[in-house]
């Protein structure tokens, strides 16, 4: 592939100068449309080192209004940042709609210099070009526009430009001992990079290739591309709000193919009250113990709670949480999406708050609202919801890969459970806050969230991800359940670890 670049293609001053003023204006133009259109958009620019890609950014940015880009320029992971799953730092920086992201290198690091260097297992590559590529297609699919370029120069122009550079006081800083060694293994670094093109130039995220020992034709080539994959973005997007949407009824009732999970459980289980005080305890001070070698080995763990309107999660979480240290867990509560999350893609909030290595997160409320609330109540289409199991499993497969423990519980309590805790509540001083006019809203439409929450179980409950479907008219049985569930799920993960 980088074989077939022909890299003695050159622009003379003239055409350069003349081409390069009429990309720029039409580039300027276009970042006022895509404000106006709330179109993110996502340069990502790779390619050899001292191949000129820190000239074009500055070029590109010096025509453009500064209140609508970001430029992130990208290093190795520093050790916070490698707590984490290796798109966690990129999900933090990405452009809100309407803006451009800039990132000069990437999410690529990881399948070319952290491998060159071999920092990850060979075998881990296909799994970090997997989640890219899933990374990718999400953020296009949800209204972004992405563009890729690699800058390819030859080895004899590699080697000429990092010696001027290393000559020059002024930028000999910007050489790397990492920049001689792509150098010094040209032919392997190629064999890398031809590798990482052939696997993640998708219809989504195509790569376009920059011929570079000509900085004044890369620069031209790189920006007609950009502004030809704005275009089509803005176009698609016009294109997609003259089409009439025919909405479908939402489906009452489960097809007789599909499984009712919520039918199959026992929502007689029960426990005494001092039979609940032992089990509690017994589990409570099990799960202390365990908090020391989930933070001694660098375990995180993601508890994430959903349950019909009164089925306890509140409770579920204290007793949970109870004879933990505070500084190793945190519990996020999520609600509607603010204003400034609304400018991302949902799931961009919960990678914001998922723990690192070492700690507990505590979910009350989840990225499954996509699916129920957001999917029941029309707050999303019903193909951004239809694809969201995908997402979904995709980002739960990451966060495995990476040795997270995710445990999922629904609590499930009955109509007539539900009712006698609306009305306890309503005739109750202290809980009357607790009940508002969205649950009985929400109760009405009993039906369409039993078929949502099945279909979620149904699409989204994977053997590493597995659902745990909690009976919850009585609370005692639920919130022992809960601890258990989770103790069990930290010593299968310390176990595969070697470290039970």
């Amino acid at each position: 592939m980088l074989d077939a670049l022909d890299l003695s293609l050159k622009l003379d001053k003239e055409s350069y100068k003349e081409q390069l003023e009429d990309l720029m204006r039409q580039l300027r133009s276009l970042q006022q449309s895509c404000w106006e259109e709330k179109i993110p958009v996502i340069i990502v620019l790779e390619g050899w080192a001292a191949a000129g890609k820190g000239t074009l950014l500055k070029k590109i940015v010096n025509y453009m209004d500064p209140r609508g880009f970001s430029v992130n320029p990208i290093f190795a992971a520093n050790e916070q940042e490698r707590m984490y799953p290796f798109l966690w730092r990129f999900w933090q920086k990405l452009p809100p709609k309407g803006s451009l992201g800039f990132f000069y290198h990437s999410w690529y690091t990881n399948c070319l210099e952290e491998r060159l260097f071999g920092r990850i297992p060979a075998a881990q590559v296909p799994l970090v070009m997997r989640d890219i590529n899933a990374f990718e297609r999400q953020l296009v699919e949800d209204g972004a526009a992405i563009a890729k370029f690699w800058v390819h120069i030859s080895q004899k122009e590699l080697k000429k430009r990092l010696k001027k550079y290393e000559a020059d006081e002024l930028e000999m800083w910007r050489v790397r001992p990492e920049d001689w060694q792509q150098e010094k293994r040209y032919q392997e670094y190629s064999a890398l990079v031809e590798e990482m093109l052939t696997y993640t130039s998708t219809g989504y995220g195509p790569w376009t290739l920059v011929e570079g020992d000509c900085e004044r034709w890369s620069r031209v080539k790189v920006l007609s591309q950009l502004v030809a994959v704005i275009v089509q973005a803005l176009d698609q997007k016009r294109a997609r709000a003259n089409v009439k949407i025919e909405l479908s009824p939402p489906q009452k009732e489960l097809l007789p193919t599909e499984p009712n999970f919520l039918a199959k459980v026992d929502l007689s289980a029960q426990l005494s009250k001092d039979d609940y005080r032992q089990r509690l305890r017994d589990s409570q001070i099990e799960l202390r113990k365990l908090q020391a070698k989930i933070y001694q080995e660098k375990v995180p763990v993601i508890a994430l709670f959903e349950g019909w309107d009164a089925a306890g999660k509140g409770g579920a979480i204290k007793r949970l949480t109870d004879t933990l240290d505070p500084r190793s867990y945190q519990v996020n509560t999520f609600a509607a999406p603010t204003e400034e999350e609304a400018q991302f893609h949902y799931l961009w909030r919960f990678w914001r708050r998922i723990p690192p290595g070492g700690k507990i997160g505590i979910f009350d409320r989840s990225w499954y609202g996509r699916v129920m609330v957001e999917r029941v109540e029309g707050f999303a289409r019903e193909k951004e919801w239809l694809r969201a199991y995908r997402e979904i499993n995709e980002f739960e497969a990451e966060l495995t890969a990476e040795g997270y423990v995710v445990v999922k519980f629904f609590l499930h309590i009955s109509p007539e459970e539900q009712l006698a805790r609306f009305e306890e509540r309503q005739n109750n001083p202290f809980k009357q806050y607790k009940l508002t006019d969205e649950d009985w809203r929400n109760r009405e439409k009993w039906p369409l969230y039993d078929v949502a929450v099945n279909q979620m179980i149904a699409r989204t409950n994977t053997p590493a991800a597995p659902w745990t479907v909690v009976p919850a008219n009585d609370k005692y049985f639920a919130r022992v359940q809960v601890i258990q569930t989770v103790v069990e799920a930290v010593k299968m993960e310390l176990k595969r670890r070697g470290k039970d």
